[in-house]
C-alpha cells in the first residue's frame, strides 16, 4: 500500500538521444535546494543553509534556462503555460530572486497570459512583505508545506514551524492577493506519536484552502527516520491504519467540496494543479536546478543532484545534465498505464482485458465511467499491483 505514491520508470536507451518533438506548450520546473533544516523522513536533493546564496542560485539557474534556448525544440508562438517552485524550501531564497527568475524566463519565453505561477513555502517563511513581493513578481498559488497540526508532531519531524504559524501564513497569503492556495498534509505516522488524523484534516479544512494535497509517509534508508526505524526506535504504522487514514482523508474531502482528482491531491472545482497534472499528462516539461528532470515524449533528462557540483558546472559553462534515457515502447504504455490510472481520468477500457475489469469491480478497486476505467480510493491503495497485473 504504501507504493502508491512511487512511480518507476524502467530505463533504456543511450546518452545520445535527441528530443523526440517540438514543442508549444511547455511546463517550468525549478529546483530550490536550501533548507534550514532536514526534516526527519527527507530524502530530497536539499543543501541545508543558515545563509541562502539567493543571488548565486539565480546566476546558475539563468545560465542553465539559456542553454535551453539554444536547444532546437521550441516551436513557433510556444507558451509557457506553467511555473513551479518546488524543493526544498522555496520561500527560502530572496523574493527578489524569485522576480529576477520570472523576469527572464518572460523576457526569453511567452508565458501565457493565464499560466499557473505556484511557489512552495513553509509557514515560518511567509510575512507579508515576501509574500506580497511574490505576488509583485508574477506567483499566483502557493502551496503551504503545514504536514501537520499537532505541536509533537511537528517536532518529531524536524519542521521549523510551529502550529500557530499555519494559520497565520495562510492569513499572510490571503492579504497579499494570492487567492489559490495548496496546504500539505502527511498520514501514516507511527502510532506511538498518537497523533489524530481527524483533528489535522478538520484544522486544514478551517482554514478553507482551494486545494489539498496528503502525502503517505515513507520509510527512506538514508533519512533520520529510516535510522530510527532501522535501530527499533521507531516502528512503521500497519498498513490497516495507513488505508484507514487515506479513506478517511477521501471522504472527508468529498464531504466538503473537493475534487480527489489524484492519488494525493484534491481541490475545489476550478483548482486543480494544473502542473502537477502536466506531468500525469505526459505534458512536455523543462526542470531547472540542481536535480531537477525534463521530459518530451519518450525523453527524460536528469541533472546534476547535489548543489555545490550543480553551482561549479554552471560556473565553468558546462551542461547541468548528469544523464538522459529514452523509454521504449514498453517503458512509455507503463507510464501511460500508471499515469493514467492515479488519476480520476483513467484509462482508455481497452488498455485492459475484459476479465481484469470485472476481477477489478467486484472487489470495488475500480468503476466504469464513459468508457473508461477509473480507480477507486480503494483500488488507489493497490496502484502499483494493480498496474503491474495487467496483461500486455
Amino acid at each position: 500500500m504504501r507504493a502508491v505514491l512511487r512511480h518507476m520508470i524502467s530505463r533504456s536507451g543511450s546518452a545520445g538521444v535527441v528530443l523526440s518533438a517540438y514543442i508549444s506548450r511547455v511546463h517550468v520546473y525549478l529546483h530550490v535546494p536550501f533548507c534550514a533544516r532536514r526534516c526527519s523522513y527527507c530524502d530530497f536533493a536539499i543543501a541545508v543553509r543558515k545563509q541562502v546564496p539567493s543571488e548565486q542560485y539565480v546566476a546558475a539557474v539563468l545560465k542553465e534556462w539559456a542553454l535551453w534556448q539554444q536547444e532546437p525544440v521550441w516551436e513557433t508562438g510556444s507558451e509557457l503555460q506553467t511555473i513551479y517552485f518546488g524543493g526544498g524550501t522555496p520561500s527560502r531564497v530572496s523574493p527578489e530572486a524569485i522576480g529576477c527568475l520570472l523576469d527572464r524566463i518572460s523576457a526569453d519565453r511567452a508565458v501565457a497570459a493565464d499560466a499557473e505561477i505556484t511557489l512552495e513555502a513553509n509557514p515560518d517563511d511567509v510575512t507579508l512583505a515576501a509574500a506580497a513581493a511574490w505576488r509583485d513578481a508574477g506567483v499566483n498559488r502557493v502551496s503551504l508545506g503545514a504536514q501537520s497540526f499537532n505541536p509533537g508532531v511537528l517536532s518529531w519531524m524536524h519542521r521549523t514551524h510551529g502550529v500557530e504559524q499555519i494559520s497565520r501564513a495562510v492569513e499572510v497569503v490571503r492579504c497579499a492577493g494570492i487567492a489559490d492556495l495548496s496546504v500539505d498534509l502527511i498520514f501514516g505516522l507511527p502510532a506511538v506519536l498518537e497523533r489524530n488524523w481527524g483533528e489535522d484534516l478538520e484544522q486544514a479544512f478551517a482554514l478553507e484552502p482551494e486545494h489539498v494535497s496528503l502525502y503517505g509517509l515513507t520509510v527512506e534508508a538514508h533519512t533520520a527516520l529510516g535510522h530510527w526505524a532501522a535501530r527499533g526506535q521507531v516502528v512503521p504504522v500497519d498498513d490497516g491504519r495507513y488505508a484507514a487514514e487515506f479513506l478517511t482523508a477521501h471522504a472527508a474531502l468529498l464531504d466538503r467540496g473537493y475534487e480527489h482528482y489524484e492519488v494525493s491531491n484534491a481541490g475545489r472545482p476550478g483548482h486543480r494543479a494544473r502542473h502537477n497534472s502536466a506531468y500525469w499528462r505526459r505534458a512536455p516539461f523543462i526542470g531547472l536546478g540542481p536535480a531537477a528532470h525534463s521530459g518530451f515524449g519518450a525523453e527524460r533528462r536528469w541533472n546534476i543532484r547535489e548543489w555545490a557540483a550543480y553551482q561549479r558546472a554552471m560556473t565553468a559553462g558546462r551542461s547541468a545534465m548528469e544523464g538522459r534515457e529514452l523509454l521504449d515502447d514498453a517503458a512509455v504504455a507503463m507510464e501511460e498505464l500508471y499515469l493514467g490510472l492515479r488519476t480520476t481520468e483513467g484509462l482508455a477500457l481497452e488498455r485492459v482485458s475484459e476479465t481484469q475489469v470485472r476481477q477489478w469491480e467486484l472487489e470495488g478497486w475500480a468503476t466504469l465511467a464513459g468508457g473508461r476505467l477509473q480507480l477507486t480510493p480503494e483500488g488507489w491503495l493497490r496502484l502499483d499491483a494493480l498496474v503491474a497485473s495487467i496483461e500486455r
